[in-house]
């Protein structure tokens, strides 16, 4: 059994929202940091940082010993932005570095690229503060797209969800990417500890498993605006499937003791029996 996260209890403060010109206050929109691992992505940061709703408590950037202006770029962009200086390498280790520091009630993974749009960082919320525990974007589902993936990766992360299904269940339309939001008390139970993109299969599947209420949300991945990806196709390939078979056949982390079923939200699917 697994325990669904309660967010009812969660403290909230009011939030000035401004819609078509006006202005109104919200009291029930929980703090929220959006964590954005970034190397060397200072001529792509003034396309992302100015797009995030300025509702958002923080911004948490992790820099990965970028040698440009990353750091500065983004601090004047964002003024109260939080820096967090990388340690070790890669992505899930950034990732992890940054929700280590996070403050807010909700995390939003963000990449600093361009590719994901911080535009859609409302629709995760709304998913979370619905009755989701986990809200996944999908590039896969009605109204969710991509033109940064050639078909021999289309047909991997297809495969990849493929495997997932048969070893965890659930309905993943998009297993290998990397635009989530979650509840901060999910934390202890995922216990991450990928370094790599594979952090992304990992954390969809301990989601999924530990029976968390999970919301597919429909997300359009842009190409990289600036700069050349650091994902490398078959090397990080073999790391996703590495993750799926040793998530299949030597789980170690905490699941949740008792699952508690909230009300199903909108593009909910289902968790593992």
């Amino acid at each position: 059994m697994s325990t669904y996260m309660n967010t009812d209890t969660m403290t909230t403060r009011p939030h000035t929202r401004s819609v078509a010109g006006l202005e109104f206050v919200v009291q029930d929109l929980p703090t929220v940091s959006v964590v954005m691992p970034a190397m060397n992505e200072a001529k792509n940061l003034p396309y992302v940082l100015p797009r995030i709703p300025r509702w958002v408590d923080e911004v948490i950037l992790v820099d990965g010993n970028s040698i440009d202006d990353t750091v500065q770029v983004a601090c004047q962009l964002w003024p109260r932005i939080r820096i967090v200086h990388q340690k070790g390498k890669g992505k899930g280790d950034a990732l992890r570095a940054g929700f280590q520091a996070a403050r807010g009630e909700i995390i939003v993974m963000l990449d600093a690229d361009g590719s994901t749009d911080p535009a859609e960082i409302p629709l995760f919320v709304a998913h979370l503060r619905a009755g989701a525990d986990f809200a996944k974007g999908s590039r896969f589902v009605q109204g969710g797209d991509t033109t940064d993936m050639p078909l021999y990766r289309k047909l991997g992360n297809g495969v990849f969800a493929l495997l997932v299904r048969l070893f965890f269940g659930g309905r993943y339309s998009d297993l290998c990417y990397g635009y989530n939001a979650f509840w901060a008390r999910l934390l202890p139970y995922l216990n991450l500890d990928g370094d790599g993109f594979e952090i992304e299969t990992m954390m969809n599947i301990r989601a999924l498993y530990g029976g968390f209420r999970i919301a597919e949300v429909p997300s359009i991945e842009a190409e990289r605006i600036h700069g050349v990806s650091n994902l490398k196709t078959i090397p990080d390939g073999w790391r996703v499937l590495k993750t799926i078979l040793k998530e299949r056949f030597a789980r170690n982390w905490k699941r949740p003791s008792q699952r508690r079923v909230p009300a199903t939200a909108q593009h909910a699917i289902g968790g593992a029996d």
